[in-house]
């Protein structure tokens, strides 16, 4: 039996890859990103009441691995990449229907000549995801408190960042046209987006990412992401 979904409207965020997204919601909320509702789901009934509610889920599509299908067996970053687990053990993107869910932080409903937009945070979508699904968050039914996590039960550990010089620099010129703009390197950085491969790797290769429409490249030395420019 086949089902068709319907977009009921995008993401406006700052990744405009999937390379530095962070890996579950929740981790990273210094990013300001929005869900534009599309007609006919854009008319403010259809949000009316939902500012009551602190948080949301969010059902996605996962857009950027959609063509490529979906595998039964996936490496998940926290087993070290190297290990395989079911895809139905995680929250891999390469799943049969390509389907995403996360609870992210509604910080507003906006309502601009009777167009929705819903500013959130904490979320983990690239930039132009098709959403197709809002609820409320109700705290009593989601949160388990005795739940088990398995490989992921504890939060990931925090790799600190520091900035040179010259990217110290350049965030101050940065910082009209991106508020927040080195909190929000910090925190992606914080949760090393390398490979999980190079986890434990600390030559001097660097890496780069795109955060908004700036490449931000860096190094990691002594357990330390060291951010190298921004721009």
């Amino acid at each position: 039996m086949q089902h068709t979904l319907e977009t009921i409207g995008y993401v406006q965020s700052p990744y405009p890859e999937k390379f530095a997204v962070p890996r579950q919601p929740g981790l990273v909320d210094a990013a300001k990103i929005y869900i534009e509702l599309s007609a006919p789901y854009d008319h403010p009934d259809t949000v009316r009441g939902l500012d009551a509610f602190s948080h949301i889920w969010v059902t996605f599509i996962f857009h950027k691995t959609l063509a490529q299908g979906w595998k039964p067996l996936v490496r998940p970053p926290r087993l070290g990449g190297n290990q395989k687990v079911g895809v139905f053990s995680t929250r891999s993107s390469f799943r049969p229907n390509a389907l995403g869910l996360s609870v992210v932080k509604l910080e507003q409903v906006l309502v601009t000549k009777g167009k929705v937009r819903l500013q959130v945070s904490g979320a983990d979508w690239v930039n132009g995801t098709p959403v197709v699904d809002i609820k409320p968050y109700i705290p009593y039914a989601d949160s388990i408190a005795d739940a088990d996590g398995a490989f992921a039960a504890a939060a990931p550990t925090l790799m600190p960042t520091q900035f040179s010089p010259a990217a110290q620099q350049q965030l101050q010129q940065l910082t009209t046209s991106y508020p927040q703009l080195e909190q929000l390197i910090t925190q992606v950085l914080a949760q090393d987006p390398r490979p999980a491969y190079k986890t434990n790797s600390e030559a001097d290769q660097s890496y780069g990412m795109t955060l908004y429409d700036l490449n931000i490249r860096w190094q990691v030395k002594n357990g330390e992401n060291l951010v190298l420019s921004v721009g």
